[in-house]
């Protein structure tokens, strides 16, 4: 048994509290909710849970170490994040204009997985995760696929409450002035956000 029940919800209460306090992925589920509503947000959490379970996967089999060990690719993969997080808020800063409006788009499922690599929230999960709740000696690869997808099924409620948050919040809106006020706020966190991969 890969997992023993004491060890079993240990992971799901870190899984959940990991997933639902506030990070970059979390802030721009907040604000795809909020422009688009669950249903176009839904291949946005989806490429998050998706992205998440290779990341525990990669470092799982290795690659954190590797990446330690060559300290350019990590640097190349923050300077992606940060430039991406950046033309994300100034979308959300143009959104209140009609012209803007119809430019935007919800975040697509690739781009949802690959900014997991540049998220330093999700490598401090995935080598917490592999480091606390897979334990060494036999079966080791399968209890890394077993815990990555347990970690991950708890995580949805989490980051869907983000999602859901930002679609109510959408209902509520119907003056479009309050609606470009509230998407230049998440623009302006968006950009703050930025600097935080590098910490």
């Amino acid at each position: 048994m890969m997992h023993d029940s004491e060890s079993l919800l240990a992971l799901i209460a870190f899984a959940f509290v990991i997933s639902v306090t506030p990070g970059p992925n979390n802030l721009l589920l907040l604000s795809s909710g909020l422009n688009f509503g669950l249903r176009r947000t839904g291949w946005h959490v989806l490429g998050i849970l998706w992205g998440t379970y290779l990341m525990i996967c990669l470092v799982g089999v290795g690659l954190g170490a590797l990446l330690a060990a060559v300290p350019a690719v990590q640097i190349t993969l923050k300077l992606a994040g940060s430039i991406y997080m950046l033309c994300l808020a100034r979308q959300f800063w143009r959104a209140g204009a009609s012209q803007a409006r119809h430019a935007l788009h919800p975040i697509r499922f690739g781009e949802a997985v690959l900014y997991q690599l540049a998220n330093p929230k999700v490598w401090l999960i995935a080598t917490t995760v592999i480091a606390g709740f897979v334990p060494a000696g036999g079966q080791y690869l399968e209890s890394v696929l077993a815990t990555a997808l347990i970690f991950c099924l708890t995580a949805l409620p989490g980051i869907g409450i983000w999602a859901a948050s930002g679609a109510t919040l959408l209902a509520w809106i119907k003056d479009p002035a309050g609606l470009q006020r509230i998407n230049r706020g998440m623009a302006v966190l968006t950009a703050a956000t930025a600097p935080l991969l590098w910490l």
